[in-house]
């Protein structure tokens, strides 16, 4: 079942047995037409339960989103403790680097993500924990979010792509002001990138009997290559965005958003630069006088 658009999947239209999410890795079931450089998997296992992925030419890094996991690698495991939820701040990671195969499995049950970009270069595994995770305040005000950068260069060593997730609080935009990396050239470098989305009652929002948690995510054209997506998202939905403008990720009031972004591309390697849209960049300045939402940061 496709997506709304070729670059919008919602939960269950990119699905391939024990994963409710394969796009972009050297097995998954759904092909998608220009997209070369990242992926990303996402599976739920019932207590005891395990996935594996064989030996490939490609880098991954598993992030737990619920739960505690074991991840088998060349012969040792290695105990990742998870988390409640992706709202609960960081999670201990686990980079794989690359023709490895990998098997993860979770006693008590959980959700489990694995991103991963298409490699050559062999770094070694490498076990990141939650307190070595690099945690950002990035924006001010409205545009607050929070930033975990495990899997971005100044935290890890890898050959092609940059990793990161960002919490963003009932009613702020993040990815904002609208911004690409679809070029290169001086300040800017040409990355694919994944959007995986959660969504949340927000903390301090009153409960009622039956709630909908929605976001929204935009991606639109910045060139003449055609691309618009509006897309209303909730829990394990996913944008891809190949080109273009994209932001902002909106958290709707009521609801916290959360989401996991792969990037990878052609050219320079492991550098994120990039472009705002000039009609919207000014909105930086405005942050020098307003404070961070208090709000954050989202931890246990």
């Amino acid at each position: 079942m496709p997506g709304t658009t070729q670059w919008f999947y919602p939960l269950g239209s990119a699905n391939d047995g024990a994963w409710q999410v394969s796009l972009g890795a050297s097995d998954s079931a759904t092909r998608v037409e220009g997209w070369a450089h990242t992926g990303l998997k996402v599976a739920r296992l019932a207590p005891g339960d395990a996935v594996k992925l064989g030996a490939e030419a490609e880098e991954r890094i598993v992030v737990p989103l619920e739960g505690a996991f074991t991840v088998a690698v060349d012969g040792t495991d290695y105990e990742l403790r998870g988390r409640g939820s992706v709202f609960a701040g960081p999670s201990d990671v686990l980079y794989t680097g690359i023709e490895t195969a990998v098997a993860i499995s979770s006693k008590e049950g959980g959700r489990v993500a694995v991103a991963l970009a298409p490699a050559k270069a062999s770094y070694p595994v490498r076990l990141i924990t939650a307190e070595e995770t690099p945690v950002d305040l990035r924006g001010a005000g409205v545009c607050s979010r929070q930033v975990h950068n495990f899997g971005t260069p100044a935290a890890l060593e890898a050959d092609r792509f940059i990793v990161c997730e960002v919490i963003t609080p009932a009613g702020n935009w993040s990815s904002y002001p609208p911004h690409k990396h679809d070029e290169e050239k001086d300040g800017e470098t040409s990355l694919e990138e994944i959007y995986y989305f959660e969504t949340r009652l927000a903390r301090d929002a009153p409960a009622p009997a039956a709630v909908d948690p929605i976001g929204y995510a935009r991606v639109y054209a910045s060139d003449e290559r055609p691309i618009d997506v509006n897309a209303e998202v909730r829990s394990g939905d996913v944008v891809l965005v190949p080109y273009g403008w994209h932001g902002p990720a909106m958290a709707a009031p009521g609801y916290d958003l959360y989401y996991l972004n792969v990037m990878a591309g052609p050219g320079r390697v492991r550098e994120w630069l990039i472009s705002d849209d000039p009609h919207h960049g000014w909105i930086r300045r405005t942050w020098d006088g307003q404070q961070v939402d208090p709000r954050l940061p989202f931890t246990d």
